[in-house]
């Protein structure tokens, strides 16, 4: 068995990441999933959340806005919306935005247009909260 697992992370706008880790953990659809080398395959989509991977004592830590990770035995891939490291978050900022989405989730019905994205940009904002936490 392989003694670690490759980690590819790529936005439209680039690759984010591209190490050799030893595990990785994920916010799945269905629940948050860790990998480890020799992992079976399988394909995941992934929910507004967090991506973490370890590579010996350093754990490194990302928000991510959605996506879809393709799991190997020996690489994971992970599409994303976008994905941004904890100690690049603006903590300010992304706790502006979730204040002016909560807001804006007062004045809307759950059958007005713009519910559900403002629904998504609290997620958002709260994951990116929280993933700069763990910095």
């Amino acid at each position: 068995m392989a003694e670690k697992i490759k980690i590819e992370i790529v936005t439209p706008d680039s690759m984010v990441v591209s190490a050799d880790v030893d595990e990785i953990t994920a916010s799945g659809a269905e629940g948050e999933f860790g990998v480890l080398p020799g992992h079976c395959h399988m394909l995941s989509s992934l929910k507004v959340g967090a991506v973490n991977y370890k590579d010996g004592s350093v754990v490194r830590h990302l928000a991510l806005g959605g996506g879809y990770a393709e799991v190997g035995p020996e690489k994971v891939t992970i599409l994303a919306e976008t994905a941004e490291f904890a100690e690049d978050i603006d903590v300010e900022r992304a706790n502006r935005a979730l204040t002016a989405a909560e807001e804006l989730l007062k004045t809307l019905s759950s059958e007005e247009d713009g519910y559900e994205e403002c629904l998504l940009s609290i997620e958002k904002a709260e994951a990116r909260i929280e993933t700069a936490a763990k910095r």
